[in-house]
């Protein structure tokens, strides 16, 4: 159906709130694309020298998909993972390793060896990142040095790296044994799924372990439905040990183990409730072992069962196993090789991101130095638990939000289901849960300030380009990195200024609306919006800004005077970006419909048309048609809405 066509069929007005059939078909496009990447034939041969294995060490990379360090090597009482026990006993364990709390940014990062702050929209859950012309995912150096690569056979980049340029075959059936010369030395990847988020969401999957005899951290309310995910879960991390013991059993039959250097990590934080999408330690730190045979072993960081402390994070490794295998690091590439003849100094400090998740926004930064965690939270205002539609088919979840609106959390589970404060420390080693926040304690001051200060040079150095809105024409590499364009270091100060929720800020932001730069009224006028009533005196300069140029502008503008009461002004700027052709805006416009809720209903009418008009023709689901849905149905009382009142009030 064309566009002009369905909107007649809808009968929606210009000011009406329709989603563009782009927009609402953007998910499914982007499915199909990460398919057909993933089935992708053999690639053509890379003219490359002839090398030998027994010159350059085999590497191969055994990931696990979606949990933290739920190992016995890591210290956990319950698990069952004699294989990679055994493993880290035989190699080098790196207790303090970071990844995303989310596989597509963490994979950019791995196939880059660059932050994909710097690329955006790559730093998003899902989104097609704007990268330079020169940016190659680092398998393809190591094809042109004579390595056999090969992918098995998850890609998800967020971006479009070439997929026939670094891998010689992206399929499931992709396999190091597949080479033509068995004296090829080889880079493989092997993803195991069995360990995934989607693994807690059927009902009737048989566990191996005890619910009644687990852990349940503090920060989790202690549920049946939680104590089923977990036990799940752990069910799922034996499996996956066995289908590690099965490709390392491959090497030895072959006769290669001797020659290959194995690596072990998974792809993001563990996947229970306040883990996976979350920058406290459960989200972040991974499990990382790394080993060495005896003929590589002037390759390794330390001797074998060695347990190193550095951190490292994901960008350090496409620096790393180029390092292992001779071949020279790009010097674009942001991170450091933690190992082999190119060994860089210690990471100061590490760097984690966390912006969109699927349909929902919120903006978060994180530094650690490996003994504390610094988090800023630069949308203070919007909850840590939103209503992720994926997310909340977890019934540890949805207990978890039954509790919620009860009002039966404990002072711990609360912290986590209100908003958010606008700074947070912990201490790793005291404090591995992350519910001690040392932000107010004068003994860590020192801490605080140099983790801060850390931060926002990162932010600045690498053109954070979450400072930028969705679809801003400034996101990208070229285009955020180009002289000139816009006032980084200027914008970082205004987004934490945003983010400290003082009222005598307001003066500030008011001046801020009147900027040439789009990140500076954008951020001033969610500054705004953060600080809800206390931004009054805003009103006049945000009523300017309906009709700014910007389309993320002037819905910030929007969200801010709903904020305000001024909700008849708010609604036709809401429904006019929801149906321009920018769907970063038409993204960000329904995203603060579904946060205003109830002020949202007089365009309740035009939600369902569009809601039917895309169910009636593609089908399927989406982002935007996710959050229709949610808001529809809190509408029309057919769902609870999420309860984000004062921590102390959803207390027993």
């Amino acid at each position: 159906m064309q566009r002009r066509e369905f909107l007649r069929r809808a009968g929606v007005g210009a000011a009406a709130a329709l989603l563009p059939l782009e927009l609402l078909a953007a998910e499914g496009k982007a499915k199909r694309g990460r398919k057909a990447q993933q089935q992708q034939a053999p690639a053509a041969e890379i003219a490359a020298p002839k090398i030998s294995s027994a010159d350059h060490p085999n590497i191969l990379w055994l990931v696990s998909e979606d949990n933290d360090c739920f190992l016995g090597c890591y210290g956990d009482k319950t698990t069952r993972t004699p294989t990679l026990d055994k493993l880290a006993s035989e190699g080098v364990l790196y207790e303090k390793c970071f990844a995303q709390p989310v596989c597509a940014p963490s994979r950019f990062t791995l196939i880059s060896g660059m932050f994909a702050v710097g690329h955006g929209p790559a730093q998003h859950m899902r989104a097609q990142g704007k990268i330079p012309a020169w940016l190659k995912g680092f398998p393809t150096y190591l094809r042109q040095a004579g390595y056999y690569t090969t992918n098995s056979a998850k890609t998800d980049y967020n971006s479009p790296i070439s997929i026939p340029e670094a891998w010689h075959d992206c399929r499931k059936p992709a396999h190091w044994q597949n080479r033509p010369d068995p004296k090829q030395p080889f880079f493989s990847v092997f993803n195991h799924e069995v360990t995934h988020e989607s693994c807690l969401f059927p009902d009737n999957e048989k566990a191996a372990f005890d619910p009644a005899k687990l852990r349940i951290p503090p920060y989790q309310p202690d549920t049946p439905e939680m104590r089923a995910d977990w036990a799940r879960y752990y069910t799922r991390m034996e499996q996956m040990d066995g289908q590690i013991a099965a490709k390392l059993k491959e090497l030895e039959v072959a006769g290669l183990a001797e020659n290959t250097i194995v690596f072990y990590y998974s792809d993001n934080g563990g996947v229970l409730p306040r883990s996976k999408r979350s920058l406290q330690e459960s989200g972040v730190h991974v499990p990382l072992i790394i080993r060495f045979p005896k003929k590589w072993q002037h390759l390794a960081p330390a001797a074998p069962g060695s347990r190193l402390k550095e951190p490292v994070a994901f960008v350090d490794f496409a620096p790393t196993v180029l390092s292992l295998a001779g071949v020279k690091i790009p010097g674009y590439m942001q991170g450091r090789a933690f190992a082999g003849p190119a060994k860089a100094a210690p990471n100061e400090n590490i760097f984690i991101t966390r912006d969109r998740m699927d349909e929902r926004y919120d903006m978060m930064r994180m530094v650690s130095d490996g003994q504390f965690i610094y988090i800023r939270n630069f949308r203070p205002d919007v909850p840590y638990v939103q209503p992720l539609e994926y997310m909340f088919r977890a019934r540890g979840y949805q207990s978890w939000a039954r509790l919620a609106r009860e009002g039966k959390l404990t002072p711990a589970t609360a912290q986590f289901w209100g908003t958010k404060p606008s700074e947070e420390l912990y201490e790793m080693a005291s404090d591995p849960d992350s519910v001690k926040n040392l932000v107010g304690d004068s003994a860590h001051k020192a801490t605080l300030e140099k983790l801060r200060a850390a931060l926002r040079q990162r932010m600045t150095d690498l053109k954070d380009n979450g400072l930028l809105p969705e679809g801003s024409a400034l996101e990208g590499y070229d285009a955020s990195h180009a002289p000139g364009a816009w006032p980084v270091e200027r914008v970082v100060e205004l987004a934490c200024r945003a983010s400290d929720r003082d009222a005598a800020n307001v003066p500030t932001f008011i001046a801020a609306l009147d900027e040439a730069s789009e990140p500076m009224r954008w951020w001033a006028a969610q500054g705004c919006t953060i600080l809800r009533d206390k931004a009054a005196p805003a009103t006049e300069a945000l009523r300017k800004h309906l009709s700014d140029p910007s389309g993320a502008v002037a819905v910030a503008a929007a969200e801010a005077l709903a904020r305000l009461g001024q909700t008849a002004e708010a609604l036709p700027v809401l429904a006019k970006w929801l149906t321009g052709d920018n769907t970063g805006t038409a993204q960000l416009a329904a995203n603060v419909l579904d946060r205003i809720g109830e002020q949202a209903r007089p365009l309740l009418p035009a939600m369902k048309r569009v809601l039917a008009g895309e169910k009636g023709g593609k089908g399927g689901q989406n982002y935007p048609q996710r959050i229709l849905e949610h808001i529809i149905a809190v509408l029309e009382g057919r769902k609870q809405p999420l309860v984000y009142p004062d921590a102390s009030q959803l207390v027993r």
